[in-house]
C-alpha cells in the first residue's frame, strides 16, 4: 500500500481529547477527497516504510499516522485538537480486551458509552467498516453484560420467563436479546458459498451462523488482536490451519476461510465432545478449556463457565442462541461432525 492519506485506515484506534476518535482519519478521508477533487497527486509524506513482505511495526504506524497529521490536518483542526501519545494511542482497545479477558461482566459494562462513541466514529468513516463489524459484535456483549448486571424492572403483569437452561448460563438473554435482531444484509451473499464448504467438511450446515457472531459477514473484519475474515481466525491459527496470512491474507478469502473453521470447529468437537465445549475452545482457545475442565474434573461447559473469561461465558450462549433462532436447530439437536 503506498503511502497515501489512505494508508492511515489501518490505525483505527486514538483518543482525540476526551472523546474516542480517530482525528488523522478523519483528516485522511478529507485529505483524499481533496485530492480527487484537484486531481493532484500529494506530496510525499516523510513517513517509515515497513520492509517488502513484512508488516509495519506499532511504532511504524504510530509515525506515519503522526506524520499525516502534521501535513494534512488544517491549522484550525491542530488548535483544537491533540495527536494521541502513544501512551492514549491503544488505551481504548487494551482496556476493553482486558475486561472481555476478565472475570467480571460489571468491569466489561462499564465500556458501554466510549464502545458507543467509537461504533458511531468508525461507521462515519468510510473505510472503516471492517473494524466497525469488530466493535459492533463487542458491544453486543457489552450491553448483555450490562443486562446481567442491572437487570431491566419487570413490570406489573408481565408473564414469568421461560426456565433456564442450567446446562448453558445466558442462553435465554440471547434469545431474548437476537430474537428481533435482523438478519445481516451480507448474510444473503455468503451463505451459499458456507453452508457448501461445512458440508464438504463433514460440519453441521448450522454452524455457519457463527460468522454472524464473529464479524456480522463481514470478510474483511478485523480486530485489534489480530483476528480477521468472516470466521475471526487468529494468525496462528490460520497458519496452523494451512492458511496465509500476509499477501494475500486467506483469511479474507470466504472459501477458504469457510473450510478452516469448519475442519477447526471439527477438531474441537472430537476433542471436547459437545458443541458448547468446542466453542468455548474456539473463543478461548483449546489450552484454556482443557485447564479449566482438569481443574474442576468437570465435563461440561456450565461446569467450567464461571472460571472462563466473560467473553467466553457470552460467546458461547450467544452462538447457540443464534444458530436456534436463524435454523430452528436448539443446542441439544445440533448434530456431531462426521
Amino acid at each position: 500500500m503506498s503511502q497515501s492519506p489512505l494508508f492511515a485506515l489501518v490505525v483505527v484506534k486514538a483518543f482525540m481529547r476526551r472523546r474516542f476518535v480517530v482525528p488523522f482519519l478523519c483528516l485522511a478521508c478529507v485529505a483524499a477527497a481533496a485530492e480527487l477533487e484537484n486531481n493532484t497527486a500529494p506530496a510525499p509524506v516523510p513517513a517509515p516504510t515497513p520492509a517488502r513482505n513484512q508488516p509495519a511495526s506499532d511504532d511504524a504506524l504510530y509515525d506515519l499516522g503522526k506524520s499525516l497529521f502534521e501535513q494534512y490536518a488544517p491549522a484550525e483542526v491542530k488548535e483544537q485538537y491533540d495527536f494521541p501519545t502513544k501512551e492514549r494511542w491503544d488505551e481504548f482497545a487494551v482496556k476493553l480486551q482486558r475486561a472481555l479477558d476478565g472475570d467480571s461482566f460489571a468491569d466489561l459494562a462499564a465500556y458501554e458509552p466510549q464502545a458507543r462513541a467509537a461504533l458511531v466514529a468508525l461507521r462515519s468513516i468510510p473505510g472503516c467498516e471492517d473494524q466497525a463489524s469488530w466493535l459492533e459484535e463487542r458491544l453486543e456483549l457489552i450491553t448483555a453484560a450490562k443486562q446481567i448486571v442491572q437487570p431491566p424492572p419487570v413490570r406489573p403483569g408481565t408473564p414469568p420467563p421461560p426456565p433456564t437452561r442450567v446446562d448453558l448460563p445466558q442462553y435465554e438473554l440471547w434469545l431474548e436479546r437476537l430474537r428481533a435482531t435482523p438478519v445481516p444484509a451480507a448474510a444473503e451473499q455468503f451463505l451459499p458459498l458456507l453452508l457448501a464448504q461445512f458440508a464438504a467438511e463433514g460440519t453441521p450446515r448450522e454452524l455457519v451462523w457463527l460468522a454472524e457472531v464473529e464479524s456480522m459477514f463481514n470478510a474483511s473484519a478485523r480486530s485489534p488482536a489480530g483476528a480477521r475474515g468472516l470466521f475471526q481466525l487468529m494468525p496462528a491459527t490460520a497458519k496452523g490451519l494451512g492458511l496465509s496470512t500476509w499477501m494475500p491474507d486467506d483469511r479474507t478469502d470466504p472459501t477458504k476461510s469457510a473450510q478452516a473453521a469448519a475442519r477447526l470447529l471439527k477438531r474441537l468437537y472430537s476433542q471436547f465432545g459437545d458443541w458448547p465445549l468446542a466453542l468455548a475452545a474456539y473463543n478461548a482457545g483449546e489450552g484454556r478449556v482443557s485447564r479449566a475442565l482438569a481443574a474442576r474434573k468437570a465435563k461440561t461447559f456450565a461446569e467450567i463457565a464461571s472460571g472462563l473469561s466473560v467473553e467466553t461465558r457470552l460467546y458461547v450462549p450467544k452462538v447457540c442462541a443464534t444458530v436456534a433462532l436463524r435454523t430452528g436447530v436448539t443446542p441439544e439437536k445440533l448434530a456431531s461432525p462426521r
